[in-house]
């Protein structure tokens, strides 16, 4: 029979890589989005284009929340090696400092995001002249995600462990 402290540590890695998985599809989904977008054409040409880069934000926003929140639990929170291990592992720092990268870069979209969120329900006007630089910037953010994936596996399979 499976303890119930080995139940929840499979539940937070299969959630932790699963949360990967959907980060990858929907920042790569976000950017085919934004560079469908035509900044010359009126919002309301560009509306199902713009609800299809909501629609993959918002899983990017959730599955980035959900990367966060297991993989601080992984560990910290007693459920794998612990933070001492994970602290002094190199593949844990070029994983956390990839993490800290996307969330620098994501700060411009998010706010734009929501900017036009905000004017579409307000009937405003959006300035879409920078999709195409958030995009891109999404596919950076998702060489990132790789990154961040690659290290984890390297951890798992103890390479460079001290």
């Amino acid at each position: 029979m499976v303890g119930e402290t080995m139940l929840i540590r499979w539940l937070l890695a299969a959630l932790h890589l699963l949360a990967f998985g959907f980060a990858l599809g929907s920042v790569l989904a976000r950017a085919r989005a934004l560079r469908r977008l035509d900044a010359v054409q009126s919002v309301q040409a560009n509306d199902t284009r713009l609800r299809d880069v909501f629609r993959s934000d918002s899983v990017w926003g959730v599955t980035a929340i959900v990367l966060i929140v297991t993989g601080v639990m992984r560990a910290f929170g007693g459920f794998e090696k612990g933070g001492a291990y994970y602290l002094h592992e190199p593949l844990f720092h070029l994983k956390m400092t990839a993490l800290v990268a996307i969330l620098l870069i994501e700060v411009s979209p998010m706010l734009a995001l929501i900017r036009w969120r905000i004017a579409l329900a307000q009937g405003g006007a959006i300035d879409l002249t920078r999709a195409r630089r958030f995009a891109w910037m999404s596919d950076v953010q998702a060489a990132l995600v790789i990154v961040m994936v690659i290290a984890a596996s390297g951890m798992a399979r103890g390479v460079w462990a001290h």
